[in-house]
């Protein structure tokens, strides 16, 4: 079903079955399969391809040459109904590859709110990237990552399966990522190495320069406090109940298989 107030360029392909929204634009030469639905207000530009059981939220930019939907890269992915859902208002450049679920890992690949998906990104089957992150130009995120809120991976950068990158965390550019990336770290190399605190995403999210500075003792005692892991745990818990805002770093950890970066 196509709304009537949707503008579809007229050498597009959409299948029957797809479900377009209000005021969605269409560009040329796209091919939107049957189960798929976009949301009102997204604007795709030419030749996109969107297919799968995808799901699109509202007034997303999707550009050109970008494939939405794809099959997994998994060889035991035998033609499962597995999906993709996307939130609103994401920024997607051109030639993106998002990949929908498998039966193997939750089924579904989910994409928040506000995102910059910048060119040639790249982002695995079973991926679950939060809202407010940037991906930039030719990042990539293997299979089963998790990417909260405000994270950010910049260029030519790759992120191993499994691996998750805690809240406002930041890979630079032209990194490895092969383990867990604690909230407000900053991470470079191949393989990554924790740089320092990611002060800009402390200086944009709160003004209480105390709650900052409890933040960079946390760091510290991740990594040159010299104390155990579970140390760091404990204390973090008795400072949470100080402070809510900690309570990512609780998350991080309840998550967290493959070790963190050091």
């Amino acid at each position: 079903m196509i709304h009537s107030s949707a503008i579809v360029a007229r050498n597009s392909i959409i299948e029957k079955g797809a479900r377009i929204g209000a005021n969605v634009r269409i560009g040329p030469f796209c091919h939107i399969q049957a189960n798929v639905e976009i949301g009102e207000g997204t604007v795709v530009l030419s030749h996109a391809v969107i297919n799968g059981h995808t799901r699109i939220g509202c007034d997303n930019l999707i550009d050109r040459y970008s494939s939405l939907g794809e099959i997994n890269q998994d060889l035991k992915y035998a033609g499962e109904p597995t999906r993709l859902e996307i939130g609103d208002r994401n920024r997607i450049g051109q030639r993106a590859t998002f990949h929908r679920g498998t039966v193997q890992g939750t089924g579904v690949t989910q994409i928040g709110n506000d995102n910059v998906f910048m060119n040639q990104v790249h982002i695995g089957h079973d991926c679950v990237v939060g809202s407010f992150v940037h991906l930039a130009l030719g990042a990539a995120l293997a299979g089963h990552v998790e990417l909260d809120d405000f994270g950010q991976v910049d260029e030519h950068s790759a992120v191993h399966q499994f691996c998750i990158l805690g809240y406002s965390s930041q890979v630079l550019a032209h990194s490895c990522v092969v383990q867990d990336v604690p909230p407000f770290t900053r991470v470079q190399g191949n393989r990554c190495k924790a740089l320092s605190v990611n002060e800009d995403a402390l200086t944009s999210q709160f003004e209480d320069e105390h709650l900052r500075q409890v933040i960079r003792v946390l760091y510290y005692q991740l990594y040159h406090g010299g104390d155990a892991l579970n140390e760091v745990k404990a204390a973090l818990l008795l400072m949470q109940k100080e402070y809510p805002h900690l309570s990512c770093f609780e998350r991080f950890f309840a998550r967290s298989t493959r070790g963190i970066v050091r």
